[in-house]
């Protein structure tokens, strides 16, 4: 596949990084030479100085014969321009990046498809989603829903008390027939386990199960279910107002922040939000503003650092539930040391958004697992395709990968062995970098 990024920017270059280990013909053009020489370095790509809104320089990346461009610059209208002119010059399919919800009205999103801006991404709004979910569970560590909730994904860090720990999972089969571990990140080792691997203390583990079996994965995992009411965010930034906005008028909300016209603004625009201007690192403040009595705490300044570190101080004062923004690629694996909570990271997520698009099948849904190099997959069975052909445990699979669980009309189906998949089901599919490519012959038509 032949695709064109406009911005050499983090999530720009995050992609390029993904896409250039699968074959793919990538050009990434930025007017920023010093960006695009730091990237050309260590990835297999073509790079052009140039404008993202000059058709000149968009002929030069030869749009004409690309499959998918990609407008993720940090402005949302050179993206939307730069994908109408992409478009014009006779791309496939364009996606574009943006910072305003207003695109996403429908009545807009279809003028802007036949302008020929056939995707549209938000980051922060995919950003919030992510943070409701895990206030909403708590015990988890992240949380997707596939089909409505049919089936979902649980990241769970587990201690030393869980009943789960040290058995393996052919033990544990009897206990599991409506839960399975997709997925372990152990001490930055992913491992996509089988009925002979068992969970240890300290495992960050994911499981697929159905609603109704989430209590029992919880008494499984030690986990105890609490509510949250009381929630402090630190940074007033976009993220955090989208989550606001989400969260409705459920809660007592907090909000620090230290731009006194960003504070104003938070204030217009929410009247159930009290909004003091200050320092989030100002521990005296918070304690004034009764941080000891918060279920949660939000860190979404624009300083990954200061984010990690004002969650492992919230944790060390006993608060339950800690959300940190960390958009600093290189301190994740630290953030998982220090055992902040659940991490947030907008470019991950907006990559795994972009990359199905770059996938030889019919995928509904991408998501990126924060603590695991691991990917998880939504794909829709299509009769014919390789995957309906015979029950799971004789399709060969491969070893990187794992089926989770299945939606089949209303009803979401733990993937057991013996499961025949049938055209139209919703497959989810977990699996390590190396497996991506290899799933695409079970699923191509």
């Amino acid at each position: 596949m032949k695709i064109v990024i406009a911005g050499a920017g983090e999530v720009g270059t995050h992609l390029a990084r993904m896409l250039s280990n699968e074959n793919h013909d990538i050009v990434l053009i930025d007017d920023d030479p010093v960006k695009l020489a730091n990237v050309s370095h260590d990835v297999d790509l073509i790079t052009l100085t140039g404008s993202s809104h000059s058709f000149v320089d968009l002929k030069e990346t030869g749009l004409a014969k690309a499959d998918l461009f990609i407008a993720v610059t940090p402005s949302e209208e050179r993206n939307v321009l730069a994908c109408v002119m992409a478009s014009y010059l006779g791309a496939g399919r364009t996606i574009a990046r943006i910072n305003n919800s207003e695109y996403l009205q429908e009545r807009y999103r279809a003028k802007l498809k036949n302008l020929g801006v056939h995707e549209l991404i938000f980051p922060e709004s995919l950003a919030a989603k992510e943070i409701v979910s895990s206030l909403k569970y708590t015990g988890t560590r992240q949380l997707f829903e596939f089909s409505g909730g049919k089936l979902i994904l649980m990241g769970i860090k587990i201690r030393e008390n869980a009943p789960i720990i040290k058995r393996t999972f052919d033990e544990l089969a009897g206990e599991m027939a409506e839960i399975m571990a997709v997925a372990i990140n152990r001490k930055d080792k992913n491992i996509i386990p089988d009925g002979k691997d068992m969970i240890i203390d300290g495992d960050i583990v994911y499981f697929l199960t159905t609603r109704m079996a989430q209590k029992h994965l919880f008494d499984l995992t030690g986990k105890e279910h609490f509510e949250i009411r009381n929630i402090l965010f630190l940074g007033g930034s976009r993220i955090a107002q989208r989550t606001i906005e989400k969260l409705g008028d459920h809660y007592r909300i907090k909000v620090v922040e230290s731009n006194r016209e960003r504070c104003k603004q938070i204030v217009d625009k929410f009247d159930n939000v009290l909004v003091i201007n200050g320092d989030g690192k100002d521990m005296e403040l918070l304690h004034s503003e009764g941080l000891s009595k918060m279920d949660a705490i939000i860190a979404t300044t624009g300083s990954s650092e200061i984010n990690m570190l004002s969650c492992h101080l919230a944790k060390s004062v006993g608060i339950k539930r800690t959300v940190a923004e960390i958009e600093n690629f290189s301190l994740i694996t630290t953030a998982k040391s220090l055992d902040i909570g659940t991490v947030i990271n907008k470019k991950l997520i907006a990559a795994s958004y972009i990359y199905r698009f770059t996938l030889n099948a019919e995928i509904s849904t991408v998501k990126c697992l924060t603590s695991s190099d691991a990917e998880v997959f939504e794909f829709i069975a299509k009769p014919g395709s390789r995957i309906v052909q015979k029950p799971i445990r004789d399709l060969d699979f491969p070893n990187e990968a794992k089926i989770g669980g299945i939606v089949r009309g209303e009803n979401g189906i733990i993937a057991h062995g013996n499961i025949h998949i049938q055209p139209e089901d919703r497959v989810v599919v977990f699996t390590l970098p190396s497996g991506i490519r290899k799933l695409e012959k079970f699923f191509k038509v």
